[in-house]
């Protein structure tokens, strides 16, 4: 009802900003050399001509203006746009007053969300934090026998599902013949802080990390007591070849948990699946790759670890339903390669040199 009253306000009022399909603004795909043409239809000389026409430079202030006001990269790390009202904004872009009946559900849905659900939610967390350090710890003083990782297993199981009723997350496994098996390596995209959390309510897995300090470092050193897990120190996971070779070492153990690796190395907003590092697929072994749904991938003959890389992401995305995207997350950290600017410097003097 409050969705609906909100489209028909959208209606009557015509100053409320329209929901944008996918927040992306439309962008014109054409070609450089196209685009270019469009733009010098005044001009009689051909492209290929040799010359340089003062026209030319518009062509690269709208592309750069495009990518200032809303680019690839960017986008991909706000927030995603709801389809319908959660009972806590009123609209997926900026609030406007629509009726008094709607603002009145909308303080009930705060006051129900932070007054009620919010304290039940951090008590489950807690329990479940706490069962995890308890429990782990324990298992891990017992010798190393069948009982023991059983126990691990349960340990673990039990307190990722315990987080997971603290997050009110409902999950939905598909193709489940898929799940990763011991001495594999599951790879998947990385949506939010918690996949590891969703993904652990179907089975198992040795996580890979840096070693922290503080709340997480306690449970990091309580995990690997009961479960081989791979952590690394600071400076040593800054050593490609020491992290491929501990990875190497825990899959050919073919009695340990398959491993759990986000090859994107951030947080994307669940529209897309950005490049994989592809570290990830120099180890080898047998790839899970996970969007949700499970598949299973091995590396073909003759192909090299990016293309490897490529095509798992590729297959992420087709089964997700979410946009493949070329660019590195780590954009959002690090400047721009001078090897992109020059390679569109590059198209547009073969254009013109022809």
């Amino acid at each position: 009802w409050a969705t609906l009253r909100i489209q028909r306000g959208q209606n009557e009022q015509p100053t409320l900003p329209s929901q944008s399909a996918n927040g992306i603004i439309e962008k014109d795909d054409g070609s450089m050399e196209e685009k270019i043409r469009q733009l010098r239809r005044s001009h009689p000389d051909n492209l290929a001509g040799g010359d340089f026409t003062l026209c030319d430079a518009f062509y690269f202030c709208k592309k750069g203006i495009e990518n200032i006001v809303e680019d690839q990269v960017t986008q991909r790390f706000t927030s995603e746009e709801l389809a319908s009202w959660n009972l806590l904004t009123r609209t997926n872009n900026n609030f406007r007053y629509i009726s008094v009946r709607l603002t009145i559900i909308w303080g009930l849905g705060v006051f129900i969300r932070y007054c009620i659900l919010l304290p039940l939610r951090i008590t489950l967390a807690v329990i479940g934090l706490s069962w995890l350090v308890i429990g782990t710890t324990l298992v891990g003083l017992l010798p190393s026998s069948n009982v023991k990782n059983w126990l691990s297993d349960l340990v673990h199981i039990t307190c990722y599902r315990i987080c997971a009723r603290a997050l009110s997350a409902t999950i939905r496994y598909h193709n489940k013949e898929n799940r990763p098996k011991k001495g594999g390596i599951c790879v998947a995209n990385h949506t939010s802080p918690i996949d590891i959390v969703i993904l652990a309510n179907d089975g198992c897995y040795a996580m890979v990390g840096q070693v922290h300090g503080g709340l997480m470092g306690v449970i990091q050193r309580s995990m690997v007591r009961s479960c081989p897990h791979v952590w690394f120190e600071r400076a040593e996971m800054k050593d490609r070849h020491a992290v491929a070779k501990r990875l190497k070492e825990h899959i050919a153990d073919k009695t340990k948990l398959p491993i759990l690796i986000f090859p994107e190395g951030t947080c994307i907003n669940n529209t897309s699946v950005m490049m994989f590092k592809k570290g990830s697929f120099e180890i080898g072994g047998t790839i899970y790759p996970v969007a949700i749904k499970k598949l299973q991938c091995k590396i073909g003959d003759g192909e090299d670890a990016v293309h490897f890389a490529n095509r798992v992401k590729s297959a992420i995305a087709q089964q997700g339903g979410l946009v493949d995207l070329s660019w590195d997350g780590g954009l959002k950290r690090e400047r721009v390669k001078e090897s992109f600017k020059e390679e569109q410097q590059k198209m547009y003097s073969s254009m013109i040199v022809g």
